[in-house]
């Protein structure tokens, strides 16, 4: 057990962040994790073509992380990521937990493992009315983060004529602290998301956040 020095909540050990009153805990990893998901820089590539729209997730060097392909007819209730547009080799998933429940809860599942790395929820109502938002838990269902645009540039993009111009501006949460900004490029084919994950905790999977920008730019198509 961690216990956080401002306000004395007990949490399970590695914790980053108190979660009752969001102060920065002072332990350290041993040694960080390592690999493609756990990188402090992301770009997130949208090509858009006539049968399917195609995103590519790239690293702080250009090199391709993982590819998804979606129709354009609808989200299915599975989304494959793999390693390029080949698609040959499937690295993770985006599983609906409900079929039924188009905007319930997604796991985010690794393709070697089988195991659960994190999970997303879409906010139905905020992301209907005012704002896109998504929640991001831990595997068990606990809710760690959130990734969610600036209300007032919600309601400009969705209601005033000509808002779809506009670009995002997305901000990336832990335990209610700003850690980072997801960046929206518009370009004739396609948007680009570039996103700085230095603030985001060391050991989060970044796959549960590139999850959530990806869903974003999905659900957002009709708009871009």
């Amino acid at each position: 057990m961690v216990q956080c020095p401002a306000c004395g909540v007990n949490m399970a050990g590695g914790a980053v962040f108190c979660s009752g009153c969001g102060t920065p805990l002072p332990t350290q990893p041993a040694k960080a994790p390592s690999g493609p998901w756990f990188q402090n820089y992301y770009r997130m590539r949208k090509k858009v073509i006539a049968i399917a729209n195609q995103y590519w997730i790239e690293d702080a060097s250009g090199r391709t992380l993982g590819y998804a392909r979606q129709k354009i007819i609808a989200i299915k209730e599975k989304i494959p990521v793999f390693a390029d547009d080949t698609m040959s080799q499937e690295l993770f998933r985006i599983q609906q937990d409900q079929i039924m429940d188009m905007w319930g809860t997604f796991s985010i599942i690794d393709s070697t493992s089988g195991a659960c790395v994190g999970k997303i929820r879409r906010e139905a109502l905020s992301s209907g009315l005012y704002k896109d938002s998504y929640l991001m838990l831990d595997p068990a269902g606990r809710q760690i983060g959130k990734v969610a645009e600036r209300a007032g540039r919600g309601l400009l993009r969705k209601y005033v004529p000509g808002g779809a111009l506009v670009p995002e501006q997305v901000v990336v949460e832990f335990y209610g602290r700003e850690v980072a900004e997801i960046k929206q490029q518009f370009k004739i084919i396609g948007d680009i998301w570039e996103v700085d994950c230095s603030r985001i905790p060391y050991q989060f999977d970044r796959r549960v956040l590139l999850a959530a920008m990806l869903l974003m730019g999905m659900v957002e198509r009709d708009r871009k």
